[in-house]
């Protein structure tokens, strides 16, 4: 069974990025690649990521990370209190075996 993800990116021009996937590894490889236009040449890094047991919920978390008055108050909240040590196996170049954990 496929784990999917809703996760942020922090750009280097200080932009987020916003999406969901069913295999985290992957995508952020994707986007570090430069094959996600919004991404390329931005150098993303993962800030934030949330495990989901469906697509659905998945997409709805990506979709209230889009939307709502206190968007950038609570994304910012939510960014910071993320243990970064859950981020560092995603950011690292030299991990060829990624793996989620809880």
């Amino acid at each position: 069974m496929n784990k999917y993800c809703a996760y942020i990116l922090q750009c280097s021009d200080n932009c987020k990025y916003y999406g969901h996937t069913n295999d985290l590894a992957k995508r952020l490889k994707d986007h570090g690649q430069g094959r996600v236009r919004f991404t390329r040449n931005k150098h993303p890094k993962l800030v934030y990521f949330k495990e989901c047991s469906t697509r659905s919920e998945a997409f709805k978390t990506e979709m209230s990370f889009k939307n709502g008055k206190t968007r950038r108050t609570t994304i910012q909240k939510l960014v910071e209190s993320f243990p970064k040590s859950k981020c560092q196996g995603f950011n690292s170049q030299t991990v060829k075996d990624l793996r989620l954990t809880s």
